[in-house]
């Protein structure tokens, strides 16, 4: 991808996108969360092509009309996101940051011990402080009730002598 395109994609990103990491409730996974990574561009509905050709040149994702005249061009999936925001991290501004910790969920093994389920759901907890979200439940505190209600043995963290 060139320079240039990279450039304008970050600056869009920056200015009408949103990169978010999740901790989502899920019954059929053995600890019960998962951990979602996605970057959503947004326009009007009616510049609606400028999110076809975004997803043109990215290869990923899904473009959708909301019922509010807006329309999102949805990324997830922890590659998809990593691979996007390691090209796009030089050129990001006022993302780069969260890019960088969002970079560092993405390394989460796919199939994650208990342990490095609460390691990146902490992680998923400081991203959320990069963002706007007044709906937010999930959280660390709430996956760990899950797990101990569940008695899946999690470690406390010591502290040391």
């Amino acid at each position: 991808m060139p320079e240039k395109l990279k450039s304008y994609i970050a600056g869009f990103l920056d200015g009408d996108g949103c990169i978010m990491a999740q901790l989502i409730r899920r019954k059929d996974y053995i600890f019960g969360y998962q951990i979602r990574l996605s970057i959503v561009f947004y326009q009007k509905t009616k510049y609606k092509h400028h999110l076809e050709w975004l997803k043109q040149k990215l290869k990923y994702g899904y473009v959708r009309e909301r019922n509010d005249g807006m329309s999102e061009y949805t990324i997830v999936g922890l590659t998809e996101v990593k691979n996007i925001l390691q090209k796009l991290l030089p050129f990001l501004h006022l993302k780069k940051n969260l890019a960088k910790l969002i970079i560092i969920i993405a390394e989460m093994p796919k199939r994650p011990s208990v342990q490095q389920l609460v390691k990146y759901a902490k992680l998923v907890d400081k991203s959320a402080e990069f963002n706007y979200s007044k709906k937010r439940v999930n959280t660390t505190k709430v996956l760990l009730t899950f797990l101990k209600e569940h008695h899946f043995p999690v470690e406390t963290e010591s502290k040391s002598v």
